[in-house]
């Protein structure tokens, strides 16, 4: 037995602890069938086989304590009866290292993380969801394709060297889709699909690739071929501690199909917490008992994000959370403001709700894109999917994706249809960035990266899904649009507010926090067919100034150009243009208000500061 030493020991964590040269191992057995662990030497292949003992057993889980091993050189399984499988609780995965390796025969095994990280120098962040800007991207697709020139391509280690890049661009938090072991290679589940598909031609030698990585894992260990080196573990502890240092949060994504317990979820998320230090989880699934988790202590502050937060049942009267941990994330502001975006009639309304809304209680992630659906580039360029690529016919993806192509289906050389398309993407950005809620922006949005009309890509592992990193004039102003936007966002606080405004004149200044604008001043006009409207915010000047700084965003979704006449200013003050999807021109003055006309399908920013 290779002079281990066996003892008792305890039920918890399940898994692998490494103490020492000691490793404790704790597995569920609900049978009466005789249980072990099997190691195996990373050196010589040979196997020794330990089994529990029935007496150290509480519950339904039995452990044993060995001493003096030598774990970087043994892998482990379990065995059951006649049955050897790997421990679902394993902190590390051995044997899924290349990513995308055809060898449906291949044999995985846990491996055991000894934790050993120094996280002396790391402090939590703890942004609030009123000042975060997230950035969502897939570990591999960020750096895998050549243009990203990094060392450590389609890695955490990857994600490390464009740090920089984050930084400057402006955003605080990412969020990786997942990014625990899974086995990406399928075949045999999908042969019968494709058969009754009616799909044609397919060579089942090759691989098909589970890309997202959306089914159930080993949810304890780090994605192995997501790592540069040979130890996922710790680089992803060096990749979460260098984006700390940079003032920037990890949100990771965690899939829980309907067959997985309830009861591992909770398991799962204290472990990256406090194994890995990762700030929030967005949590998918359908079978995931939110109340339970929000409410816990232990993750008082740690983000957890869901499509639905049933927030009132939760805290009732009580006081609200002193940490807002829960955040909403949910479609709705995509789908709906894509159709504002596009012009469609009715929505007016609509927009100017999802724009200002804000609770107390939990957050509200908005986006326009996300990893399903087209690319913010695709979305004015497509009026349809282009998903054949994915081998399934083009049935796959969703037919609603409310997407406009600005004239051309894909691609095209004419300058017009470029021209609108780019402020398209730039008033999207707008849309999102000058909203009360939390921005998301999906990774490559910003450099205009395409998928080529393809809004499901879930199994492809290439250029559709890869961000091209290749700056031209186009996309770089842009991607300049973006920052200047992400900064002016940050620097007003009007838009870091903890409640949704008021429409009052709280801080008795003679303007009311939020009111809303037409043509004319004070005149909004949000009739069915009407697609123009100005936001103006009002909060007192900080600084030491004494005054109100006003704050006036002109949207004309209209296709025809729009003049808008900004409220009348006391005394000399005058109106600055700030930036905006498109230049403005200034015509004349309508009863002592400034007019500005704004293009067709344009978004401006202005300010102005009164004295007091």
């Amino acid at each position: 037995m290779d002079n281990f030493k066996v003892q008792g020991s305890k039920p918890y964590p399940l898994g692998t602890e490494v103490v020492g040269n000691d490793a404790h191992i704790a597995a569920i057995n609900d049978t009466n069938l005789e249980m072990g662990v099997i190691l195996t030497s990373l050196d010589t292949g040979k196997k020794t086989k330990i089994s529990f003992d029935k007496g150290n057993r509480v519950g339904d889980v039995v452990s044993m304590l060995i001493k003096g091993i030598d774990y970087k050189k043994y892998s482990y399984t379990y065995y059951r009866g006649n049955k050897e499988y790997v421990d679902p609780f394993a902190t590390k995965i051995l044997g899924n290292e290349v990513y995308g390796i055809t060898d449906y025969k291949k044999n995985l095994s846990g491996g055991f993380d000894d934790e050993i990280f120094d996280w002396s120098s790391d402090k939590k962040l703890n942004i609030p969801y009123n000042d975060m800007i997230i950035y969502l991207l897939h570990v591999r697709g960020f750096t895998a394709h050549p243009s990203s020139k990094v060392k450590a391509k389609g890695t955490f280690k990857g994600i490390q060297e464009k740090i920089p890049y984050l930084v400057d661009l402006g955003i605080n938090a990412i969020e990786l889709m997942p990014c625990y072991e899974f086995e990406e290679v399928e075949v045999s589940a999908d042969r019968d699909a494709f058969i009754n598909s009616g799909a044609k031609n397919i060579d089942f030698t090759k691989k098909r690739l589970n890309y997202w990585g959306f089914k159930e894992g080993y949810y304890f260990a780090p994605k192995a071929s997501y790592a540069f080196s040979k130890d996922p573990c710790r680089e992803l502890r060096e990749t979460v501690l260098e984006l700390h240092k940079n003032g920037i949060e990890v949100i990771m994504q965690l899939y829980f199909p309907d067959n997985v317990s309830r009861t591992i979820i909770g398991e799962v998320m204290y472990h990256f917490v406090y194994s890995y230090h990762i700030d929030g989880f967005h949590l998918k699934g359908n079978n995931i008992p939110i109340p339970i988790l929000g409410l816990n202590p232990l993750f008082s502050h740690t983000k957890i994000m869901y499509d639905y937060i049933p927030y009132e049942n939760m805290y009732g009267n009580k006081e609200k959370p002193k940490f807002k941990n829960m955040c909403i994330y949910s479609d709705e502001f995509m789908y709906k403001i894509r159709r504002y975006l596009k012009g469609d009639e009715d929505m007016l309304q609509t927009f100017l709700e999802l724009n200002r809304r804000k609770n107390g209680y939990v957050g509200n992630v908005n986006f326009i894109t996300n990893y399903y659906g087209f690319t913010l580039n695709d979305l004015v360029s497509y009026d349809k999917k282009h998903n054949e690529d994915n081998g399934e016919k083009n049935n796959d993806g969703s037919d609603y994706n409310y997407s406009w192509n600005c004239g051309v289906e894909g691609k095209t050389k004419k300058p017009l249809v470029n021209a609108l398309r780019k402020r398209m993407i730039k008033n999207a950005f707008s849309f999102v960035l000058l909203s009360q809620g939390v921005p998301l922006i999906t990774a490559g949005d910003e450099l205009m990266n395409t998928q080529n009309g393809n809004n499901n890509p879930y199994c492809q592992d290439n250029d559709i899904t890869h961000i091209k990193w290749n700056m031209n004039k186009t996309n770089k102003e842009v991607l300049e649009y973006v920052k200047e936007l992400i900064k002016y966002r940050k620097s007003n606080p009007i838009f870091h507010k903890d409640n949704e405004l008021t429409m009052l004149d709280v801080d008795s200044v003679g303007f009311p926090d939020l009111s809303y604008h037409g043509q004319d001043a004070w005149r909004a006009d949000i009739n069915n067919y009407n697609r123009h409207v100005a936001i103006m915010y009002t909060e007192k000047a900080f600084a030491g100034k004494k005054g109100v700084n006003l704050t006036y965003i002109a949207y004309n979704m209209y296709w025809d150009d729009m003049d808008f006449a900004l409220p009348k200013l006391p005394s000399k003050n005058k109106w600055n243009f700030v930036m905006g999807t498109e230049e403005v021109k200034k015509t004349e003055d309508r009863a002592g208000s400034e007019v500005y006309i704004l293009k067709g399908r344009s978004v401006a920013i202005f300010t102005a500061f009164v004295p007091m």
